[in-house]
């Protein structure tokens, strides 16, 4: 790959994970589901267990999702994960290393808030840390293959 064809990818997979976040917040599967490879591994468990105190705020969100369609409301519901919130994601610094012309391995920053319903242990939760990824790109159009959300700091309020 030359340095503006690894430039574009960039900033295509890019680009990909901003509408991923998007879908996650405006509660848009479809548009989830399309960032997705089919049989991409999605791991959750422990993303929102704050590691200075073990105290896991959303214990529900401990799984691990498999293949894009997994991603919906009867999909969440299946795994347990019945909760009803409003979500804000922040996305910083990303680290793009790329393994092969069509494999990327990624770093993200990011701060995720989750307002959640009246008559919870919490009404709002935030989480700092990464977001470790594995990009694939099929059909011309790079994928979500693998991910993994590492914790530093959980806070509910």
């Amino acid at each position: 790959m030359n340095e503006v064809d690894r430039l574009h990818a960039m900033e295509e997979i890019r680009q990909a994970k901003a509408r991923y976040v998007r879908g996650l917040d405006t509660g848009n599967p479809e548009l989830v589901r399309a960032m997705l490879a089919d049989d991409c591994v999605l791991d959750f468990r422990r993303c929102w267990t704050d590691p200075a105190t073990g105290n896991d705020l959303l214990p529900q969100m401990n799984i691990v999702m498999r293949g894009a369609a997994s991603w919906s409301a009867e999909g969440f519901a299946s795994l347990g994960v019945v909760s009803q919130h409003t979500s804000v994601h922040h996305l910083y610094a990303s680290e793009i290393t790329f393994a092969s012309d069509t494999t990327a391995d990624v770093v993200w920053s990011m701060t995720a808030r989750l307002f959640m319903p009246p008559g919870g242990q919490c009404t709002l939760l935030t989480g700092y840390g990464y977001y470790h990824e594995m990009y694939e790109k099929t059909s011309n159009e790079w994928k979500l293959k693998t991910m993994r959300v590492s914790s530093l700091r959980a806070e509910g309020v």
